[in-house]
């Protein structure tokens, strides 16, 4: 007799989604979804809209991820009033940087200490009691407390720049409404303020050294779960260094061969398409030139220290090479790497927002800048959890006409179904029997990829309602399906 296994809800993740595992009759796995039961709609919605409001709107698309999205946007948005990256005013884009590399790493805090901690403290069979943040506080609280203070340094950034921790607002149309204080500066380069640049720094890197220990302890397991081919996506400047605010476009294979060659994010629709599915509300973008079985990518930390040449910053970088040296190849396609990739991109981040805090552009300084208008533009950023597009076209009369989001999770889609495809035949096929701590992998393996799934449903793709009757006994008596 065929089963189905499900998990709903996926726990510790942003936003909501399920699993379901087919066996068959012989107890082994035929086949496993990840299913994304949530729709937002911000692609259709935002139509109607004048283009100034589009960096305000969409960023309540989330409250993990807001600043992500108001600057992508706004990026998109400063090319419909004809201001390409480049052209925006020192004191502007070093404040929009300011703000994007604080949201980095405060999200990177966030997801490591708050949401993935538990799996890695306490062991993939951990019991339910021990895979959370309070379990990690009450038996590790010198960590939970550089967690907690990381976060909230990373969104007082954030506050300092645009007003408020969540939804604040900097970027406008060709640049920023306003700079900094000096005292707000000098707040986060305070020695004596333990919530300085320095300290972070700090304490980046020893939570990489606890990393590296966790690493060698556990080698084979983490080099060997959830590990499967891929390609990986992500932005580099002119230089083939990591940039996370702007630069273009590169991807390369399993094997790390170059497949998308540094093109400039104005393209990205030449490149790129989208499939959708009719078992998740999430699409499933995918390389043209490759095709949709074999053309989709990872992005985010694992994919962004891939696809690039070296970090820009002498202390993330030394970590980055011991990283790769550690694995013993050039590129990793070994999913739990992502947190110990997460880390040096929080250190990386620290070391650019040290760089910036003691640039003087930042309190002072032209604000914003015009161009000849057009009526497209195209933002592309990377988000924390990987390569974030906002497409706007406008009519005449500055009215948004159309609107394409492709967000980081959704290029994940394929990669945390091929994870949890991954657990199941590996661990659920093998042990014959069925327990919570084999389930709870499935989810591991799904929240390495720190998806963050309200961001990443906006078009209605071809999901069907399918309604199940079952009578008293539990049989299934009835399907109806509606497309």
């Amino acid at each position: 007799m065929s089963r189905k296994i499900i998990i709903d809800p996926v726990t510790r993740v942003e936003g909501h989604g399920r699993v379901t595992i087919h066996l068959d009759d012989y107890g082994q796995v035929k086949e496993s979804f990840f299913h994304i039961v949530e729709f937002r709609g911000f692609e259709r919605f935002i139509q109607g809209h004048p283009y100034w409001e589009a960096p305000v709107f969409v960023q309540r698309l989330c409250g993990i991820c807001p600043v992500s999205h108001h600057l992508a946007a706004a990026k998109a948005i400063d090319q419909i009033v004809g201001i390409d990256p480049k052209d925006l005013s020192p004191t502007a884009q070093k404040l929009r940087r300011l703000m994007h590399y604080g949201q980095v790493f405060q999200s990177h805090a966030l997801h490591y200490f708050y949401l993935a901690s538990p799996d890695l403290l306490f062991g993939l069979d951990a019991p339910v009691d021990k895979r959370n943040i309070i379990a990690v506080a009450n038996e590790h609280r010198d960590l939970a407390i550089k967690g907690i203070t990381m976060r909230r340094f990373g969104q007082e950034i954030i506050k300092a720049v645009a007003g408020k921790r969540i939804h604040g607002i900097l970027a406008v149309p060709g640049g920023v409404h306003k700079t900094i204080t000096e005292a707000e500066r000098d707040y986060f380069l305070d020695g004596i303020n333990i919530e300085n640049i320095d300290t972070m720094i700090t304490w980046t890197k020893e939570v990489i050294d606890f990393m590296k220990a966790y690493h060698e302890k556990n080698k084979k397991m983490l080099d060997e779960f959830a590990c499967f081919p891929s390609g990986h996506l992500g932005m580099v400047n002119d230089k083939g260094e990591l940039d996370l605010y702007d630069g273009k476009l590169r991807a390369k294979d399993q094997e790390g061969n170059i497949i998308l060659n540094d093109i400039p994010t104005d393209l990205y629709q030449d490149y790129f398409s989208e499939a959708v599915a009719n078992w998740s509300y999430m699409k499933f973008p995918y390389l043209k030139t490759i095709g949709r079985d074999k053309g989709w990518n990872r992005v985010g930390p694992i994919a962004r220290l891939n696809i690039c040449d070296n970090l820009p910053t002498p202390l993330a970088e030394k970590e980055r090479q011991f990283y790769f040296e550690f694995y013993g190849n050039k590129m990793n396609n070994s999913t739990m790497y992502s947190h110990w990739a997460r880390l040096i991109e929080m250190l990386h981040c620290a070391e650019v927002i040290k760089l910036i805090l003691h640039d003087p552009d930042i309190l002072a300084g032209e604000l914003v800048r015009q161009g000849t208008p057009r009526n497209k533009g195209i933002g592309i950023i990377e988000a924390p959890r990987g390569t974030l597009t906002h497409h706007y076209e406008v009519d005449d009369k500055g009215m948004i006409t159309h609107c394409n989001l492709i967000v980081s999770t959704t290029h994940n889609n394929d990669a945390m179904n091929e994870a949890v495809k991954w657990v199941a035949q590996h661990v659920i096929s093998r042990q014959g029997s069925i327990t919570d701590s084999m389930l709870n992998q499935v989810e591991v393996a799904i929240r390495a990829y720190d998806p963050c799934l309200s961001c990443a449903t906006q078009a209605l793709g071809s999901m069907s309602l399918v309604v199940e009757l079952y009578n008293h006994k539990a049989e299934l008596i009835d399907v109806r399906t509606k497309n």
